[in-house]
């Protein structure tokens, strides 16, 4: 079966990086730092308009941190499901846990519900619940068509024997999606030890600052970062690596 590539996208470039490399769909997200955040409006629809061929999935997180929600956050998180919906992108991504480590099956619902049409694909949420092997069986009740999994673990590798487990296990009612760690230089280990079929990779170089006057000395936010003059953005070339490698 053809390998699938999903490149968690950072930006709309990212985006036509991806497309470019061959990748077949993203997941587009803000606040890589963070694990991921709601890009914006704007961010999603330039997405669009600069590229033609691959899927665009859009993460829905209103915030970094666990994924234990209050109303306030799920009200946000519906309206950015209503604006992915009117945009017409092929999916979202989220994820709902209970304070007790449970996926939140009503809360999965509700957003499920409010998603309609569009691809669901549940996040690294499944990699921090209680019983993966219970959350396994409340997404496919649910319908949920993925789980993004590093077998909960820090990374896909180590993660091997749970993900081998959840493929089987799941038995094509749902994908089953390594991420977290993927390489061209191990997917294809990944790929014989677990028997998945799609990978979640970012394939990021660093871009540097086309900004010749520079003050060092006044960072823009308090997350450590290596420099303000450096961002990191989906490389076509890693892309299309991570695509070919056998």
């Amino acid at each position: 079966m053809k390998r699938i590539i999903e490149i968690c996208a950072n930006s709309a470039q990212s985006c036509v990086e991806a497309e470019a490399g061959g990748a077949a769909r993203v997941e587009l997200c803000a606040g890589i730092p963070e694990g991921g955040t709601t890009p914006s409006y704007g961010e999603i629809k330039t997405a669009q308009d600069l590229t033609s061929a691959i899927d665009i999935n859009v993460i829905i997180r209103p915030r970094g941190g666990d994924f234990l929600y209050t109303e306030a956050e799920v009200r946000s998180m519906l309206y950015d499901i209503e604006m992915c919906r009117q945009l017409g992108v092929h999916g979202v991504v989220f994820g709902c846990l209970t304070a007790e480590g449970d996926i939140d099956v009503p809360l999965m619902r509700r957003l499920m519900e409010a998603a309609g049409p569009l691809s669901v694909t549940c996040h690294r949420a499944f990699d921090v619940c209680r019983d993966p092997f219970r959350a396994l069986e409340e997404l496919v009740e649910l319908g949920c068509d993925r789980i993004l999994t590093s077998g909960q673990q820090s990374d896909a590798v180590k993660g091997i024997p749970l993900i081998r487990q959840l493929v089987e296990r799941a038995a094509g009612r749902i994908i089953i999606m390594p991420g977290c760690g993927v390489r061209e230089n191990n997917i294809a280990l990944i790929e014989a030890e677990t028997g998945a079929t799609e990978f979640h990779t970012s394939a990021r170089s660093v871009v540097y600052s086309r900004m010749s006057f520079r003050n060092e000395h006044v960072p823009m936010g308090s997350s450590a970062v290596t420099s303000e003059f450096e961002t990191v953005q989906t490389d076509r070339e890693k892309v299309r690596a991570v695509v070919e490698r056998r």
